[in-house]
């Protein structure tokens, strides 16, 4: 099994060089890094579709369920981050712990996590101003807000089939050439809009309150139809998966390790920082959201909180909430094309993708070709997939990573027991273990169709490893001079 160590993983990062991304991120800055991506994608968009088709009111419990799932992950995650403070975030953690293969595939599957994680907030996004523009009579053509998979019905009686989301791919277009300028300026961009869409949480929640409707929490389970999934306990475990990859905020905090000032004391901080924050607004959002309309008003539609909002007197309200989410979601956006990008920079570094991927621009000491394949590949996602498709790949690919960087603890404690852990994990083995067994369970209790989707992707990953990363693995050439 071809592992690296420890020591040689902080080795190829120690000297300052031209090849060396910049240390410019604080603890703060992490934390809003962290909230910046987890608060939008769950909350906005994907909330509304896992209580009309899964869980119904309960969606609040799934929230629950996962964020349990993602705090025994989280405390795995520091540690390693606070071990490795490296780029990378699980697949250096897998290299160190499982091996090259391992952290092929994990590396691989984050590829898939952050892509059609990016993807899902983008298309919502989409939808977002569609009907923020159509309170102003400015109608965008139905064919180019939706992807040919979907239809509208127009206000005539008419059906429209899509044939493209452009606005959707627009704004990755947009949120890359961001990106691409650097960490610094991503990150305060990313904390005045966090500092926005935090405000706007908080005004829905309060003002909100008083209108709930307890009618629309009966029943708070709705009864299963007869199908595995489709509410009753199955469906609340089923949102749980469904919404799992909205917690993806603090794998992005681990994957800017390179570009934190003091990694072992920052990177604990802004991991379990930003879950613990983000797992407070989601249960009261949740509440609020689905008291204010019933659940079934949901149904595919990738803007909830329009829908929840009419439901109160505050009509400025609405198009002031749902300016700050369009505004609030170019942050998450960013976040995650920034995250991707360093997930790219740390395979090629290690010879398993083209030496492009890990080459910097000259000015801003980005990986500025991964920012721009990515944003042509999410793009394309983002323009012709539709929104419950990608909302599910994203959150199997994030429990699968998560699952491997609870494992990486167990082993990493029985063959490197006395490394220097700034942050440990309490109480091992019980804490990786049921990491493990709850991510493990919401995987299981995901559709068949998103398995297919996964191991296809992985399959895809498999040969390309077998055709040029094995061939290419500087670690491998190490060994075998």
């Amino acid at each position: 099994m071809f592992k690296k160590s420890i020591a040689a993983i902080k080795a190829e990062v120690a000297e300052s060089s031209e090849a060396s991304l910049k240390r410019s991120l604080g603890p703060f800055q992490l934390v809003l890094i962290g909230v910046g991506l987890t608060l939008g994608a769950g909350l906005f968009s994907i909330t509304g579709l896992a209580a009309a088709n899964y869980a119904g009111p309960a969606v609040t419990l799934s929230f629950v369920i996962a964020a349990l799932g993602c705090g025994f992950a989280a405390l795995c995650y520091a540690e390693f981050a606070s071990m490795i403070p490296v780029a990378g975030s699980a697949y250096t953690y897998a290299y160190a712990t499982m091996g090259e293969w391992f952290a092929w595939i994990i590396g691989w599957d984050l590829v898939l996590e952050y892509s059609v994680g990016c993807a899902t907030v983008a298309i919502s996004w989409s939808q977002y101003l569609v009907k923020f523009l159509a309170s102003y009579h400015i109608y965008l053509p139905a064919q180019f807000t939706l992807s040919p998979f979907e239809t509208a019905k127009l206000s005539d009686g008419t059906i429209v089939h899509g044939l493209i989301n452009l606005p959707a791919a627009l704004v990755v277009i947009l949120m890359t050439l961001v990106v691409i300028r650097g960490a610094k300026g991503s990150a305060v961009v990313n904390a005045i809009i966090v500092f926005l869409k935090v405000g706007v949480v908080l005004v829905f929640i309060a003002l909100g309150w008083n209108y709930i409707n307890p009618a629309n929490y009966h029943p708070y389970i709705p009864q299963n139809t007869g199908e595995f999934g489709h509410f009753g306990w199955s469906g609340v475990l089923r949102a749980a998966g469904l919404v799992f990859f909205v917690f993806i905020g603090f794998d992005a905090v681990a994957a800017s390790a390179q570009e934190t000032k003091n990694p072992k004391r920052d990177l604990p901080i802004g991991i379990i920082g930003s879950l613990v924050a983000c797992t407070v607004l989601f249960g009261l959002f949740g509440h609020v959201m689905t008291g204010l309309a019933n659940y079934k008003e949901f149904a595919n539609s990738g803007a909830p909180v329009a829908i929840a909002i009419e439901k109160t007197p505050y009509s400025w309200l609405s198009q002031a909430i749902i300016l700050a989410i369009l505004i609030g979601y170019t942050s998450v956006i960013l976040v995650d094309l920034m995250a991707q990008s360093r997930m790219f920079y740390a395979i090629s570094r290690d010879g398993l993708l083209p030496k492009a991927f890990s080459k910097l621009h000259p000015k801003f000491k980005t990986p500025y070709q991964s920012n721009i394949l990515l944003c042509a590949f999410i793009g394309l996602f983002a323009a012709f997939v539709p929104l419950n498709v990608v909302g599910e790949m994203t959150s199997i690919g994030t429990l699968l990573a998560f699952l491997m960087v609870c494992a990486g603890i167990l082993i990493l404690r029985k063959t490197n027991p006395d490394a220097e852990r700034p942050f440990k994990v309490p109480l091992v083995p019980l804490i990786p273990i049921l990491g493990i067994l709850v991510c493990l369970a919401m995987m299981a209790f995901m559709p068949w169709e998103t398995w297919l989707r996964l191991v296809v992707w992985l399959a895809i990953g498999m040969v390309i490893y077998l055709l040029y990363g094995k061939k290419n693995s500087l670690l491998r050439k190490s060994f075998n001079k």
